[in-house]
């Protein structure tokens, strides 16, 4: 069994989670609306993560995941956040940043700087620091 894939589903799922909370609680709340938080567990099985593939393929994931949690989290009954870019452009932020992972943070990187990593609290691995 490998342990460091389970901790990282759960640190994947957690900040996926966390945001959407984030996200539908931040919004203007209308009297009796109930809070609702849209979670996705967002699996790592079968990737290895320590090479670009399986990164790519972990990264694809969580976007699809961020895309639904942003939504209507598969449900048409959830009002539309005001602001679904920033939800998903954090919701992956957050995950990547949880994982902690190179490979993973390597493919952020190819479609955000190393500024907006930074200011998103993920940690550049040492060659991307370099630069």
């Amino acid at each position: 069994m490998n342990t460091n894939a389970a901790v990282l589903n759960a640190k994947v799922f957690i900040s996926i989670a966390a945001v959407a909370a984030y996200a539908i609680l931040s919004g203007p709340i209308q009297a009796k609306s109930p809070e609702v938080a849209v979670k996705i567990s967002v699996s790592s099985a079968g990737l290895d993560l320590s090479q670009s593939a399986g990164a790519r393929e972990m990264y694809s994931r969580l976007q699809k995941a961020a895309k639904i949690v942003c939504g209507r989290g598969n449900r048409v009954d959830l009002v539309p956040l005001d602001d679904v870019a920033g939800c998903y452009e954090k919701a992956i932020a957050d995950a990547v940043q949880s994982a902690k992972l190179p490979q993973l943070t390597i493919v952020y990187l190819n479609t955000h700087t190393p500024h907006d990593a930074k200011t998103r609290g993920i940690v550049l691995p040492v060659l991307v620091a370099a630069k």
